[in-house]
């Protein structure tokens, strides 16, 4: 009787004590594409997805120098993530063409651009990025094949100069892969985007001691981030088709674009120094 009674008189009590409480939030949505991840599937030069492309005119667009779209034929499993991707000082998209099919054919849209001038600084080359998203979620012909909610850049040199410069403008971005990038700028604590470095031991153009290391540390410590250095290699690895970097910028890209778990396992724990890998940094374990 005596507790019938002191119910009424706690309920009040009760609601006070959970003023400004507030539910833990949900984890974030996977958007699986593909089937299960292996060692071999993530390093082939072709994924689980068909691709076709289409040329972009440097006439029909503004912002930046056109490009091409590689993209997944099938939409049969939803929309994808998109990427952007920009060349180095004095290069053309020719030289990050190797990446179009091979990252598009594990579920993702890609374009890789040409920009206004082969001597566009990286700043300008991040303007140019963040220009060519627009254009592939808002006018281009492959627009209802992706959720413009999961988007992500990349770029070589002042390229990824660029891509770290568009991490930082446009926090909304879910991924970021600057590759043997090239700065005058050595500090990015104001960049939000997980965030893969790549350099390579061997970079007289762009040392990883006056670039990539510096780049990498700068970034905040409470960001998700990763840094690879890639053993004996140049400043040039980038340009042609290169397995190390396939592997661990889908992993990455898959990992925040599309929130898929399931490659968590390619990047923690971060791996060990090889005949491929110099060093791997990383913030494991990644949030989830």
């Amino acid at each position: 009787m005596q507790l019938r009674k002191l119910i009424p008189a706690l309920i009040p009590a009760l609601a006070l004590s959970l003023v400004g409480v507030t539910p833990p939030a949900n984890a974030e949505v996977e958007y699986r594409r593909g089937p299960a991840p292996t060692t071999s599937s993530i390093e082939a030069t072709r994924g689980p997805f068909a691709t076709a492309s289409t040329t972009v005119s440097s006439w029909s667009v503004s912002g930046f120098g056109g490009g091409t779209i590689y993209y997944p034929t099938s939409t049969s499993e939803g929309t994808f993530g998109a990427i952007a991707v920009s060349p180095g000082y004095t290069a053309s998209q020719s030289s990050m063409a190797w990446l179009g099919p091979r990252i598009a054919s594990q579920g993702f849209v890609v374009f890789t651009i040409d920009t206004n001038s082969r001597y566009d600084q990286p700043d300008s080359r991040a303007t140019q990025l963040l220009a060519a998203l627009d254009y592939l979620t808002q006018s281009s012909s492959v627009r209802s094949r992706i959720d413009s909610s999961r988007l992500g850049v990349m770029g070589h040199s002042m390229g990824g100069g660029g891509t770290l410069r568009a991490a930082e403008r446009r926090p909304a971005l879910q991924a970021a892969i600057p590759l043997t990038a090239w700065h005058t700028d050595k500090s990015w604590g104001g960049v939000q985007v997980p965030t893969l470095v790549v350099g390579a031991e061997n970079d007289s153009v762009a040392s990883v001691s006056s670039h990539s290391e510096p780049f990498y540390t700068s970034l905040p410590s409470t960001l998700d981030k990763a840094y690879l250095e890639l053993n004996g290699a140049d400043h040039f690895a980038p340009n042609s088709s290169n397995t190390t970097i396939a592997k661990y910028s889908i992993a990455w890209l898959k990992r925040f674009i599309d929130n898929d778990t399931r490659y968590e396992q390619f990047l923690c724990p971060a791996p060990g120094r090889s005949t491929l890998i110099e060093e791997y940094r990383d913030t494991c374990p990644h949030s989830v």
